[in-house]
């Protein structure tokens, strides 16, 4: 077993709270690790919790945990689990972990769950689940881009954006969605469950001036490349028709990921909506 076996790696750095007496990681946390393993295996699937398993109509409960330990961690080192689903059941899903420093295994964790409804009762393992384990472990791309008009994609935007701007921004639903939504090219990100997990807009804002605006990750998705995509493929539309350069208003708090793409911060940081902005430009 090697950190490569894995599609998804998650990586974290022992705590001083995570170690015993005996100077090594305590026996316990090492179940807790292949646990967050887990919820980033979710994630990479691009699957927002709450939404996804309401969506399949039940929940994933332990049945069964078991670690093997092969050699100890200690305080400081860079541990990588790696988390890969081997085995799908009529009623459960058989999960393995290894838990990495380097190349070295120190940990191999076995996780079963079993699918169950609301009241923790067994339930088939929905097909849509199935299909997409098996799409991941297959290294298919778990998220889908769209781009059309307010017409084709407005409702699967509108859900995204009202989620992200007005209800955790607090950004006064009036003012969130606006004259320009009907005459600009949309883009967003579906994972495979006809969730929009990204999404955003592209504006005339003058002549060869591109504006992109209303860009919303969910939140669970953050700093994946769910965000970068959709910014790249407006980017891309902006040059398909002609023009020169793209404009954005930043929040202020995600400038380094628009720097990574290319923007550069001009003027004075202003608000928009309560919030610190700054405008970013960028030449095509």
């Amino acid at each position: 077993m090697r950190p490569q076996d894995f599609r998804c790696r998650h990586r974290l750095t022992v705590r001083w709270s995570e170690v015993d007496a005996q100077k090594i990681v305590f026996n316990a946390h090492y179940l807790m690790y292949a646990d967050v393993a887990v919820t980033d295996y979710w994630r990479q699937m691009a699957m927002p919790y709450a939404q996804s398993w309401a969506t399949l109509g039940g929940e994933l409960f332990v049945k069964k945990a078991t670690v093997t330990y092969h050699a100890s961690a200690q305080m400081g080192d860079v541990l990588d689990i790696g988390i890969r689903c081997v085995k799908q059941g009529n009623t459960s899903l058989q999960f393995e972990a290894g838990i990495f420093r380097g190349q070295q295994l120190l940990n191999t964790v076995e996780l079963v769950y079993v699918f169950a409804d609301a009241q923790q009762q067994p339930q088939p393992v929905p097909q849509a689940l199935r299909d997409m384990l098996t799409a991941f472990e297959a290294g298919e791309d778990m998220v889908q881009l769209r781009s059309g008009n307010w017409n084709d994609l407005g409702r699967l935007a509108e859900r995204l954006r009202m989620e992200v701007f007005v209800k955790e921004q607090g950004v006064p639903p009036e003012i969130e969605m606006d004259e320009f939504d009907p005459v600009c090219r949309h883009v967003v990100a579906l994972n495979r469950l006809g969730h929009a997990v990204g999404t955003g807009r592209l504006v005339s804002d003058a002549p060869g001036v591109g504006r992109i605006g209303r860009m919303a990750v969910a939140r669970e998705l953050r700093g994946s490349s769910v965000g970068r995509r959709v910014l790249d493929a407006l980017v891309v539309a902006a040059q398909q028709r002609g023009d020169r350069e793209a404009v954005l208003h930043a929040q202020v708090h995600a400038r380094s990921f628009y720097t990574r793409a290319g923007f550069v911060p001009e003027g004075e940081v202003y608000q928009e909506a309560g919030i610190d902005h700054i405008t970013m430009r960028k030449t095509l």
